[in-house]
């Protein structure tokens, strides 16, 4: 049994199986986890780290209006590059853990409202400086400002007050929190010198490189640190280059012939062939991602429920999980929540496709009969504009005057998204329910991309913050999907696989649920076996 989960262990490593699944399969087979792991853990410590080479990627998400500045970044592209030259107080490991970063440990008071973390010390910035705690409180301090346009600011909104005492900086919640670690998470919060406050595109910070080419929409370019502190861990080639490649037929091919070493977002309509392909691996991860049509319920027709709800009738989930996402999905209900998360109520009925249902809404919301525009680029979501094309068919099928407006990828995510009432969309989800909430639906939230601003939904958020009981917990979070299923202004057809393609040439790769290309470390984490 041990040469069979050898065998299988050994496919994790070169990338033929996740290491879910391989855990799946030990327990399967009746192997406990710990013994499962010990197998697993000798089967990686065979494949060494090697230093140096340049590493490329080939990424979409990456236009000409892109900023190093962490509280902007929207898209993959200028997320990649963030991980590249920064980091953040602490991240969530792809089993779902709290991994310290610059904080070396994290306590909390018995009812979960204070938080002390402590700071590193040694670190130094790529500017020679070293980081300080005044530097954590800073950064906290600019993305909890109103003029920062942060994507961090709605889960700023529930701290009351911060301040340093001694190593640590203490966090006083409004209410109880116990997912605040998670929420320190975010990838906006990047521990800069001084906060970022004079220059938050400088990319300084305590990542393993520097930034030596910034082409917004082109290309980026970076440089191994000697000093990074953490050097036996990550940062492994001597550098790295990120390609902007937004168009899916060019990133296969750069990664076919060699030109990148992974891509994110392979077409699902090409995977299973590029699978195939030699020297190369398809590496996909189930999680919180979901790709999404959004309206703005404030502005009209989308402010009349039951044009919203029509809408949502007239969606084909189980047509786009096939056709878009060709298997490397599911289907999803129109509240940004599944069972990847902690707390899901799975009662939850499912909205079925229903054009009668979609015409009966539609005539009920007495809308006009004017086109409907919905905005959509193929750097939307991977099939974007098929996908856009499929809701326009059943649409019109109920009467539903569905128009599509196909917008350029370059300057998608700076002019259409968060700005026009109708558009596609994604997000990669977030690792509990309360930071997604407060990111996108809470309404104060910068990235309130449907304008849902709801009294009494922000309460029940504030109350699960402070319920320590999960029963009640889940009981809340319930009642906050169902009222955004019902009542909100997102449409959610599917949840999709995070789908990337990687060289055998590189090593060091994990699947992460946590979002695509490693939750976007996959520069920082892997090396070249070649170097």
């Amino acid at each position: 049994m041990n040469d069979q989960l050898t065998y299988m262990a050994s496919r994790v490593t070169a990338g033929r199986m996740s290491r879910r699944e391989f855990m799946g399969k030990a327990a399967a087979l009746g192997v406990s986890a710990a013994v499962a792991s010990t197998i697993f853990a000798d089967a990686a410590r065979a494949e060494t780290p090697k230093r140096g080479g340049t590493i490329k990627i080939g990424s979409s998400g990456g236009e000409s209006t892109n900023t190093q500045d962490p509280a902007l970044t929207a898209s993959e592209v200028p997320l990649n590059n963030l991980y590249c030259w920064g980091e953040t107080l602490v991240e969530v490991d792809p089993e779902g853990q709290i991994e310290f970063r610059m904080a070396e440990s994290v306590e909390a008071s018995a009812d979960a409202k204070t938080w002390a973390f402590k700071v590193r010390k040694g670190i130094p910035f790529s500017n020679g400086k070293d980081m300080t705690p005044e530097d954590v409180l800073m950064t906290m301090q600019r993305h909890s400002n109103e003029d920062s346009q942060s994507g961090a600011l709605g889960i700023m909104r529930g701290i009351a007050d911060m301040k340093i005492d001694g190593d640590n900086f203490i966090v006083e919640l409004e209410t109880p929190n116990a997912d605040l670690p998670y929420l320190m998470a975010d990838y906006h919060l990047i521990i800069q010198p001084g906060g970022g406050m004079d220059d938050p595109g400088a990319a300084i910070g305590t990542g393993p490189y520097t930034l030596e080419v910034d082409e917004p929409g082109v290309r980026h370019g970076f440089k191994r640190r000697d000093d990074y502190w953490d050097a036996d861990n990550r940062g492994w080639a001597a550098e790295v280059e990120q390609l902007v490649l937004n168009d899916a037929t060019a990133r296969t091919a750069a990664l076919q012939s060699g030109q990148v070493h992974a891509i994110n977002r392979v077409d699902p309509k090409v995977a299973s062939l590029l699978d195939r392909a030699p020297n190369l691996a398809v590496r996909s991860s189930s999680g919180r991602g979901h790709y999404v049509f959004i309206m703005h319920i404030d502005t009209p027709p989308f402010d009349m429920n039951e044009l919203r709800l029509a809408l949502k009738y007239a969606i084909n989930r189980e047509e786009m999980v096939d056709k878009i996402l060709r298997g490397y999905g599911s289907i999803g209900n129109d509240f940004p929540i599944n069972a990847s998360y902690p707390l899901f109520d799975d009662t939850i009925p499912q909205r079925e496709h229903s054009i009668e249902k979609a015409a009966e809404h539609y005539k009920k919301s007495g809308h006009d009969g004017s086109p409907i525009i919905l905005r959509t680029a193929d750097g939307a979501f991977p099939g974007a504009v098929d996908a856009s094309a499929l809701f326009q068919q059943t649409a019109q099928a109920a009467g539903i005057p569905l128009e599509i407006k196909r917008e350029p990828n370059d300057g998608y995510w700076s002019e259409v998204w968060n700005k026009q009432p109708f558009c596609a969309s994604y997000w990669g989800g977030r690792p509990v329910q309360d930071q997604m909430y407060a990111t996108a639906y809470l309404s104060t939230a910068d990235w309130n991309d449907t304008r849902w601003k709801r009294d009494d939904f922000d309460a029940m958020l504030l109350q699960a913050r402070a319920e320590l009981d999960d029963a009640k917990r889940k009981d809340i979070y319930s009642k906050m999907g169902m009222m955004l299923r019902d009542e909100g202004g997102l449409i959610l057809p599917m949840f999709n696989d995070f789908v990337n393609g990687v060289s055998n040439d590189l090593g060091g790769w994990i699947d992460d649920p946590n979002g695509e290309m490693m939750s976007n470390q996959a520069a920082v984490k892997c090396w070249l076996k070649t170097a």
